[in-house]
């Protein structure tokens, strides 16, 4: 502990604690299940706890991978890719698709997934997810420390160019209820996750000067 109670590290020379603090405080994270096909049109589907909305208008979307993995190869060599959102009921099955199955393996049948065929891109909607957007590659940027040495990490960005949406989330005034979906989102640790309600909702409004 430093002077003023807090604890201090320099991550490049560890943490020095059981497990990695970095993504338990930034966090819950939602969840990148994201879904692909490579040229040979095989279906590949993986969960990417990196993962977030970027822009608004285009709406843009990314996901980090640490290596390249399938889906970052699929992606960059289709030019496309599906966002599915990871709910309570789906947790276990997008859990089985994080397992390390031999190159080809269809995730779909290993976790007992329905796809369904995008109506823009080419690559499968889970169609047990309450909602899907079909993504166009924007860009596939290798990271760099701050020293400039490149990592092997991969930020995977996609323009949103079709939203599925299931209408029991839209309000009769057309706003989406993010917690009747019943996200599940990541946490730190091995197995941590959280879900939302509206119980823990609060409303602030911007300020007007």
């Amino acid at each position: 502990m430093n002077k003023d109670n807090r604890y201090f590290y320099e991550p490049n020379k560890g943490h020095g604690l059981p497990h990695n603090p970095l993504n338990a405080i930034i966090g819950p994270r939602p969840i990148g299940w994201i879904s692909s096909r490579n040229a040979q049109g095989q279906r590949n589907l993986a969960p990417y706890s990196f993962f977030n909305c970027f822009n608004y208008d285009p709406p843009i979307i990314g996901f980090a991978s640490t290596g390249w993995k399938d889906s970052v190869a699929n992606i960059v060599e289709t030019g496309e890719f599906v966002w599915n959102l990871t709910t309570r009921s789906l947790a276990a099955q997008m859990n089985q698709t994080s397992a390390a199955l031999p190159r080809g393996t269809d995730e779909f049948e290993f976790a007992g997934l329905t796809p369904i065929a995008g109506n823009i891109v080419n690559a499968d909607r889970i169609a047990q997810s309450p909602v899907n957007f079909e993504c166009k590659l924007s860009q596939c940027i290798q990271l760099t420390a701050a020293n400039g040495d490149k990592i092997d990490t991969w930020l995977v960005l996609g323009e949103v160019v079709a939203v599925h949406i299931e209408k029991h989330l839209l309000s009769d005034e057309g706003i989406y209820q993010t917690a009747l979906a019943e996200p599940v989102l990541r946490a730190g640790g091995p197995s941590a996750y959280y879900g939302i309600s509206d119980e823990l909702r609060f409303d602030l409004n911007r300020p007007t000067l």
